[in-house]
């Protein structure tokens, strides 16, 4: 474990394993243990760099409200303060799936391949009205909500909640003083109140991304949790041929993707060709993978 700071912003950062540079960014409210299953498998065949962002995990608290370009520019960044230069996986769980993108639409050179584990999707979204005024919301909620003591309270018990609803079976495996030391603290509460605000202006930025700058001729994987339905399985099939990408739908699987099938991000990552994978098909599997859903 280490702190770099970014933006003016001290991140979390975790640094795993050997070989080519793979990134794990997880969804809104969401922290680098909860990839703990899926590192096992690639450190032995990746660099894996694990960051909390800002009012996230261990990392400080969020300078400015989250966007698109913001978010791609800190992945880069955290490469870049922990000095490796060179083109990179980077795999992105629920809203980190836009940031990813993002990261390659603006970083080509440093795209080694693009992986979206369950991300989310907005193909209409617009840029929600007065922005300023609902970051100034959201940071009256946090501090009204702090002021009574709701993350010592509550902050844990509801983080164990929407873990076990976002799997298909099981709870939360994470550590109990892990999750204390996490989302007992205001400034988690904080963070995910600010991301969740802006989730719809983020959305909307990337569209616009999406018409001004190109995807880089990476290998792209998108990875649909069939527990979500048919419906949100199509809207991902959709993504996918939007990006060009590789599709499939995992199953048993919820949300949470990582705990649930670690074996299929894992499969999915190392398998893509360009980026030190042996470019088979996702629904192959590669050793140690197990096999595979679909």
């Amino acid at each position: 474990m280490r702190f770099v700071r970014v933006g003016g912003v001290p991140h979390h950062v975790v640094v795993e394993g050997s070989g080519p540079v793979c990134v794990l960014s997880a969804g809104l409210a969401m922290s680098w243990f909860d990839w703990d299953p899926v590192v096992p498998l690639l450190a032995p065949h990746r660099t894996v760099v694990r960051f909390d962002r800002p009012g996230h995990g261990l990392s400080g608290p969020a300078a400015v409200p989250p966007s698109a370009a913001g978010e791609g520019h800190r992945i880069a960044g955290v490469l870049d303060a922990l000095g490796l230069d060179g083109p990179a996986a980077v795999v992105g769980h629920s809203i980190a799936g836009f940031h990813v993108e993002a990261f390659a639409r603006l970083h080509p050179a440093r795209t080694a391949a693009v992986v979206l584990v369950d991300s989310s999707v907005e193909e209409h979204a617009r840029v929600p009205a007065a922005p300023a005024v609902r970051t100034a919301v959201a940071r009256g909620v946090g501090t009204a909500l702090s002021a009574v003591g709701a993350p010592t309270a509550l902050g844990p018990l509801t983080r164990r909640a929407v873990v076990r609803l976002s799997r298909t079976g099981g709870g939360d495996p994470a550590p109990a003083a892990l999750v204390r030391r996490c989302y007992a603290t205001s400034r988690v509460l904080r963070g995910a109140l600010l991301e969740n605000t802006h989730y719809r202006a983020v959305a909307a930025e990337l569209l616009a991304l999406r018409e001004r700058h190109a995807m880089p001729d990476a290998p792209v994987a998108v990875l649909a949790a069939a527990a979500g339905g048919e419906r949100w399985i199509e809207r991902q099939r959709a993504l996918a041929r939007q990006l060009g990408a590789r599709f499939e739908a995992v199953a048993p699987a919820g949300h949470l993707m990582m705990l649930d099938r670690p074996d299929a991000v894992a499969r999915a990552i190392l398998g893509l060709p360009g980026a030190g994978g042996d470019g088979r098909a996702a629904g192959q599997v590669l050793p140690g993978s197990g096999a595979p859903q679909a």
